[in-house]
């Protein structure tokens, strides 16, 4: 299963790691491509995480998520 979060605030590389280590820290998350360019972090998911879950986790990271969807 996976899910596409829309994330804001992101404008270098550095920032992509932040947001790529605040989802696979998460429990249930197998890994996050994240992009840059689309604003985007495509995450795979082990077991149901709860979109809650994945916003604070970005959240926490310094992000905003603009959306969550199913992929």
């Amino acid at each position: 299963m996976k899910k596409v979060v829309y994330v804001e605030g992101m404008g270098c590389q550095n920032c992509v790691k932040h947001v790529k280590e605040a989802l696979e820290g998460l429990d249930g998350v197998k890994g996050a491509e994240v992009s840059l360019d689309a604003g985007t972090a495509v995450i795979t998911l082990g077991k149901e995480v709860a979109d809650e879950a994945i916003k604070s986790a970005i959240d926490e990271a310094g992000y905003d998520v603009a959306k969550i969807e199913a992929a």
